[in-house]
């Protein structure tokens, strides 16, 4: 990993002199040359930026498929409620209800894994093309499902697509965007996802499911076309010692004005200094599983993953209608999921941006004091209002769970919804960043499912304001968890976190000026 400080950057840099070979014309009293002649880092750092358009377009469409992940998220809130109407051409009770919201979040998991191993086998791109297969396939099910059967196997198949793709859109928009981009294009996923959410609510509640599921096999359709024409990753290429296919990609991603010698000879360097090679035995594999820089950083990232799934955004999410006819408002429960899928779209984009400026861990913060105050105080609201429906007593001040959900989904999507999946395709190493990055997508999905399943049941035994209650304590108790251990990627180097993880530096707290992608 090359070194940040002056001295080696002037090194690296034709006809640039260190600092130490300039000393005999500070001494002559010509230091306004000096001025002039040595860059300052951060101006270096600058010009060694790519084109930025080729990076967001790369990434752009990586993360098309993963509005899938997000419409299979927002498909039960509206299609439900139609499903248990008595005219309903395919009835169902509360069970089969539960199962429809839910099943897609056991193929989710089954989805990581698979597409974990194929990132590496295969290729961060070509594993993208394939997760748009199973995608096609359920929401086509979905859409000519003569019985709920069809409809579990559909959502299977959908919730196992959009487990493939997460993974692999992340460490793909990660590995071809460089540091000062990486934030912002990180979160380009959770874009997606409630833009995929909103797509939901918004057609849903004009049409029938069934449509709504035709027209939802259109997206994996354009995603599939989309990811013929971008490159694979050049870190993926170099792991499998394809140096000249890495610089042609660095080419059609930075530009070619771009200094991609230079790049790729650091991306060498961090290769040969730590051993990375193509993994070809299992007890290869498992041990670099195994590893600290591994292990480490999906421990942290699983436990991130339990903690605001279970503040109960997801929730909020699969049953949005049915939670807003809960707290007794007066306003089209239609019309406020659709708002409400909007904010969290709004806000999306905000994190985004806030990523970049403010970092992992202070939006983080963020989200767990802002989730678990407002669900807790939706939860004492929902207390009242059980016992005023108890006592035939009209139910008052309607606005404030409704303002209580809105501001929760504000809170959860600036810092919830984006920083864990950013740090998907940051934190793992190199050798392992497919499988491990598959493995935490599972971890992430099979606490949506706990969520989701469990529901229903936590409503019947704590009733609702004990279950929000119980979703806004679990955000508030992350917040020690996050303080102690979550570590600030903002800025850094993929070598540099890998390097933060093994041990060989104790800190990422260092301000980073260097901007060269890892």
């Amino acid at each position: 990993m090359a070194s940040s400080s002056p001295e080696a950057l002037c090194a690296t840099v034709p006809n640039y002199g260190s600092i130490k070979d300039s000393t005999p014309f500070i001494k002559n009293g010509a230091s306004a040359i000096i001025a002039k002649t040595v860059v300052p880092e951060k101006q270096q750092a600058k010009e060694n930026r790519g084109k930025a358009l080729k990076q967001v377009l790369a990434s752009f469409i990586a993360n098309l498929g993963t509005i899938n992940t997000g419409m299979a998220f927002g498909f039960s809130a509206t299609v439900l409620p139609q499903l248990k109407q008595a005219d309903s051409a395919i009835p169902i009770n509360e069970n089969q209800a539960s199962w429809i919201a839910s099943i897609s979040s056991i193929g989710t998991p089954v989805g990581c894994i698979v597409s974990g191993y194929l990132m590496d086998a295969i290729g961060r791109r070509l594993t993208l093309i394939i997760t748009e297969v199973p995608l096609i396939v359920g929401w086509l099910l979905i859409a000519s499902a003569q019985n709920v059967i069809m409809i579990y196997i559909g959502r299977f198949l959908v919730g196992f697509g959009s487990g493939m793709v997460g993974a692999p859109a992340r460490v793909y928009t990660c590995e071809v965007s460089q540091p000062h981009l990486r934030g912002t294009l990180g979160a380009l996923a959770s874009v997606g996802v409630s833009t995929g959410v909103l797509i939901q609510y918004i057609i849903g509640s004009v049409t029938s499911w069934n449509i709504l599921a035709g027209v939802s096999a259109l997206v994996p359709i354009i995603s599939l076309l989309g990811m013929i024409i971008v490159p694979e990753t050049p870190n993926y290429l170099l792991s499998q010692n394809r140096r000249e296919r890495a610089e042609s990609s660095l080419h059609k991603l930075r530009g070619s004005t771009y200094n991609v010698e230079e790049e790729i000879q650091k991306m060498i360097a961090f290769k040969e200094k730590n051993h990375v090679e193509p993994l070809k035995s299992s007890k290869e594999i498992i041990k670099a599983l195994l590893s600290p820089s591994a292990l480490k950083p999906f421990t942290i990232l699983a436990l991130y993953f339990f903690i605001y799934q279970w503040c109960g955004v997801n929730i909020v999410t699969f049953y949005a209608v049915e939670v807003f006819e809960a707290t007794g408002a007066s306003v089209d429960k239609n019309w406020l999921t659709i708002s409400m899928g909007t904010v969290r779209l709004i806000f999306t984009v905000i994190g985004c941006i806030m990523c970049r400026k403010f970092g992992r861990r202070p939006l983080t913060f963020l989200s767990a004091v802002g989730c678990g105050t407002t669900m807790i105080i939706f939860s004492v609201y929902m207390y009242y209002l059980q016992w005023w429906k108890d006592n035939a007593i009209v139910p008052t001040q309607t606005w404030i769970p409704v303002a209580c959900i809105f501001i929760f989904m504000i809170f959860c999507t600036l810092g919830y919804l984006i920083v864990p999946w950013v740090m998907i395709g940051e934190v793992y190493p190199t050798q392992v960043r497919g499988i491990v990055g598959g493995m935490t997508t599972c971890a992430a999905h099979l606490s949506v499912f706990s969520v989701v399943k469990t529901f229903p049941l936590l409503k019947k035994s704590l009733n609702d304001y004990g279950t929000f209650g119980l979703y806004g304590s679990m955000s508030i108790a992350g917040l020690v968890f996050f303080y102690l251990f979550l570590p600030e990627t903002k800025g850094r180097t993929l070598q540099e976190i890998e390097d933060y993880f093994c041990g060989r530096t104790k800190t990422l707290k260092k301000v980073n000026t260097q901007t060269e992608n890892a």
